[in-house]
């Protein structure tokens, strides 16, 4: 999601942090989550983590004065034109359920329902949460690579397997790496090879049994 001020993209913070520190920290039990909220009420499970921008539409999305998010320089796209796509994929694993990984939560104060209402209703039905929560400092958790962030939620989540969906790689957790899909920019998950890796690590996450 990108700045409401004149316009203009709020950029990715890809800064190593005290917060990507600390998370990094919870693996050695040395430190508390510094992300800390009340443990997710579903815990458990598969989980796919989606981002919006750059994965289900381009990202190049602006969050304009009295407007909303507005998808901009992408002509021929609109927003969430891949969801019937995602659908697709997801329709073979039927216990698979979403957490919103994307920064629109935080810009409408953490509100998963009125989030997840831009997505079809079959992916709703399987939407549990998100990683940010209105607990959370909206700066601090701002501040931390999506990597991280995502991490903090898999250790309060505590998830039997998961996988993430976004465009965001930059400084992603080494130890989950190869959990990421990375999707275009432009294209999101329709770009055939981005599509052949989301449909071929669903299959080897469902092989583990």
């Amino acid at each position: 999601m990108l700045s409401k001020q004149n316009g203009r993209r709020a950029p990715k913070s890809h800064v190593i942090t005290a917060v990507h520190i600390a998370v990094e920290k919870m693996l050695t039990g040395i430190c508390e989550p510094s992300l800390y909220v009340p443990v997710p009420r579903c815990t458990g499970g598969r989980v796919l983590y989606v981002d919006f921008d750059g994965v289900l539409h381009p990202e190049s999305v602006y969050l304009l004065h009295r407007r909303g998010p507005q998808l901009l320089d992408a002509p021929g796209h609109v927003l969430f034109e891949h969801c019937g796509l995602l659908e697709e994929v997801l329709l073979p694993y039927a216990d698979l359920r979403i957490v919103l990984s994307t920064s629109w939560v935080r810009c409408y104060r953490g509100s998963v329902r009125r989030v997840s209402r831009r997505l079809t209703a079959w992916l709703q039905a399987r939407v549990l949460g998100a990683t940010y929560h209105s607990a959370m400092d909206p700066v601090e958790f701002a501040t931390a690579p999506r990597g991280m962030q995502i991490w903090s939620d898999v250790l309060r989540r505590k998830p039997t397997d998961w996988l993430a969906l976004d465009d965001d790689y930059l400084h992603w957790p080494t130890w989950c790496r190869d959990r990421l899909v990375c999707t275009d920019p432009l294209l999101g998950i329709s770009e055939p090879a981005v599509l052949a890796d989301l449909k071929a690590k669903l299959f080897r996450m469902y092989q583990k049994g």
